[in-house]
This record gives C-alpha cells, structure tokens and sequence, in this order.
C-alpha cells in the first residue's frame, strides 16, 4: 500500500483496514483567496497526517466566497474537469463551510466533499487515546455535525404545508438533534467530572509552589521533544500534526529551583472554534501557567513563522492567556546554515534559539526561565530557629537556592521569595 503519496510503508505483517481505505482517498484542494497571497500547503499537510493523497488543488480569487455554492459557477465546472482529470475522489475546502455549501457543492461536483474542520477533527479522533481526550473530540465532533443534520432525511420529506404534510423525514431529523443534544450534554456533563479531578491536581502542584511553565505554539513545532530534552522525560513524539493531545505535565531542576512544565495540544491557523471549546479545560494548563513558552519552528519560511506566531497569539487570546509573561523560543536551529542562523536572531533578536534535538540552547533557556521569574520574586532575610527545621526545608522548596549563615539563635537566611508566598514566612523577618 501506499501513503501519503510517497514510498511504501511497512506496518509488519498486518495492515489496519480502516488506514487502509483512507489512504485509498484522493483528494481534490480547493480554496477561495481573498488576499491574492493564500496556498494550500498546510491544508496539504493535514490531508497527509489524516492519511489522504493529494491529487491536486484549485484556488479561487475573489472577494468572498460565493455563499451558496463556495466557488463561482465558472470555477466549478473548471473544478469537476480536474476532478475527472486527477482521478479524486474527495473534495477538501481550506474554510469551514457552511451546510448549504458543502451540501451544494457535492450534488455539483458528484463526490464527497469536507472542509478544513472536519480534516481536523478526524486527526484529533486518531490520536486521541486518554479517556478525556476521546470524550472532548466527540463532543468537538457532535456540535460540528449538529448543523449538518438537515437534509440527511429529505428523501422521506412529503412536499407541501400545513396539516398532513409533516413527514416521517421531519420528525426523524427532530429525533436525531434531539439525541445529539442529550449526547452533547451528557460529554459536558462527564468531561466537568474529568475536569474537577484535574482541578485537584492543580491545585496541588499550586499548593506546592513550584514554578508552572507551560509550552504553547504551532502544532508539530517540537514541543515535545523539547519537554523531553528539558526534563528527561519520554512523550510520545511523532513527525505528523497534532501528535500531542492530552496535557502532560513533568518537573526539571535548575540553578537548585524545581519548575513544572506542561505540553498541551498545538494550535494551527483558523483551529476550528469547536475544538478550542473542546479543549478548553486542557488548554488551561497554559492559562494557569506563570509562563509561556512560545516555541516556533525556525526551519520555517519567515512568512511562515510569523503565520504561526499570529496563529498562536489568536488561540493564546481566545484562551484568556495572551497577557502572561512570554519568552520566544526559536526551536529545530540545527536545521539551519550558519547564515540562516543570523538572520533569523536578526530578526528576533529577543528570541532564545534551541535544538531539541542537540540540546544547543537549553541552557540558555532554563536560565532566561529563572531570570523571568528572578525578576517577580522579593529579596528578603529571615532567621529561622534550629526548633524550626521543616520551615528551612520550606524555604528551600519555594526559594531554590538560598544563601545561609549559622548563628547562635539559628540560621541567617538570604534569598528571593515568590511575591505569593512571601506572607508565609513573614513571622521570621530579619527587622
């Protein structure tokens, strides 16, 4: 078989029928410009993550796109030529259509026909495996289908009005929403469950102090792998878009301080609403952070780049995070020349550049890390008797690296104190 447009691969001695079969799909691309600058390439990138052939792509511009049918008529008659020509069998919009366009545009083009939303969707439902992520990706997938129930019925619909013309096809969309709604409410219901046992867990690494960073940015900018070079940790990483789902969460140690960081799903431009929803109690581990980590993939085009950095802003906004404290991290700089290096410093000059891969960087990172919450922490000195031990314990929990001096009524210490727990140990203040 083969996938992806590309070699053979090997999945042993057994093939799963269901990749199978969509790797069989051909799709047709197809998108209205308005701006004169748009491509398909990320559309074409998701089509491969969710196991689907590129068999061509078609660009409309104009102002908007035409309401009822997405493309003008002239369009579509060029579009069902190259249907015919390239042999697809499926039809991709980079928008999320509305019904009456996705409906209009499969009885025009004869083949089935999905948007950007929907590719998405189906990426999220093959690489949730949590509990929670599966409950939030059929919740995400219900609230999408809800406004596409209409019409899948009409062939029982009697025509006319009034009394006698309500059809068994009316009654059974009736039932359908009906049941979706229950459905939607019920995941809400089960995922608030999930969320107050995630809410304890919060709670407690808040309890304990420690630093919270979290990792935001474009999906497959190496988030994980870097969690993984920075804590020793072993997530699950994959070259494919929205590899990472479920939030995980793993400590580092640093200059004697103990940091939590967190790895969450990626964001991507125009991440459909529904699944912002979605995924809205995991996506608070970066609302909750005291840090974010904005890592962004350097081997990328500068226009690119900054795609996915206003991609990334727009999501972090529609979260409630986008006034957290924020450090630019310029990942996969092994894949530059020595030319391409500086000019992308040049260009961030307040940017930190790592390789996951290589570890050049990290250091640089966890130190610019402990500056940033250097510079939020109060200098203070307190005396703590010897009768009081456990509290030096405390201090050194909170503090990290505390400078100490044995004196005869206990132990001198200097050191800088987050600004929220400083009320802790006023009792021992050096006055």
């Amino acid at each position: 078989m083969e996938l992806n447009g590309n070699k053979p691969q090997s999945q042993g001695t057994t093939i799963d029928d269901a990749l199978a079969k969509r790797a069989r799909q051909r799709a047709l691309m197809i998108s209205v410009d308005t701006t004169g600058d748009g491509t398909l390439d990320e559309l074409g990138e998701l089509l491969r993550t969710a196991g689907v052939v590129v068999a061509g792509e078609m660009i409309q511009r104009r102002s908007e796109p035409d309401p009822d049918r997405y493309f003008g008529k002239g369009k579509l008659e060029e579009a069902k030529a190259e249907i015919e020509r390239s042999g697809a069998n499926l039809v991709a919009c980079d928008d999320e259509l509305a019904p009456r366009q996705e409906r209009n545009l499969e009885a025009d083009l004869g083949v089935p026909v999905i948007d950007r939303t929907a590719v998405i969707l189906d990426i999220f439902a093959d690489h949730a495996h949590s509990a929670e992520g599966k409950l939030q990706v059929e919740l995400a997938q219900l609230e999408y289908n809800l406004a596409r129930m209409r019409g899948l019925w009409t062939h029982l619909e009697r025509l006319g009005a009034g009394i006698g013309t309500r059809g068994p096809g009316e009654s059974q969309i009736e039932t359908d929403r009906r049941l979706a709604r229950d459905r939607i409410a019920k995941l809400r219901r089960r995922l608030g469950g999930v969320e107050q046992n995630r809410e304890v867990m919060r709670s407690r690494r808040q309890d304990s102090s420690l630093p919270q960073v979290a990792l935001a940015g474009y999906t497959n900018a190496g988030k994980s792998t870097l969690m993984n070079a920075m804590t020793g940790a072993d997530v699950s990483i994959g070259d494919r878009l929205f590899h990472t789902l479920d939030p995980t969460t793993r400590a580092y140690e640093f200059d004697s301080r103990r940091y939590l960081i967190s790895d969450t799903v990626g964001f991507i431009d125009k991440l459909p609403h529904q699944v912002v929803e979605a995924f809205k109690a995991t996506l608070e581990e970066t609302v909750l952070s005291d840090l974010i980590l904005h890592v962004v993939d350097a081997s990328s085009p500068e226009e690119q780049l900054l795609m996915e950095m206003q991609a990334a802003d727009l999501v972090l906004a529609e979260i409630g995070a986008d006034d957290k404290p924020r450090l630019l991290v310029l990942n996969k700089i092994d894949l530059l020349s020595k030319e391409e290096r500086d000019e992308v410093r040049i260009a961030h000059p307040d940017a930190i550049p790592v390789s996951a891969v290589t570890g050049e960087g990290l250091e640089e990172l966890k130190k610019a890390t402990e500056e940033v919450f250097e510079s939020t922490m109060m200098p203070v000195e307190l005396l703590v008797p010897y009768s009081e031990g456990a509290r030096l314990h405390d201090l050194h929990e909170v503090a990290g690296k505390v400078d100490r001096e044995d004196g005869p009524d206990g132990v001198l210490v200097r050191t800088r104190l987050p600004m929220g727990e400083v009320h802790r140990f006023a009792d021992l203040t050096v006055s």
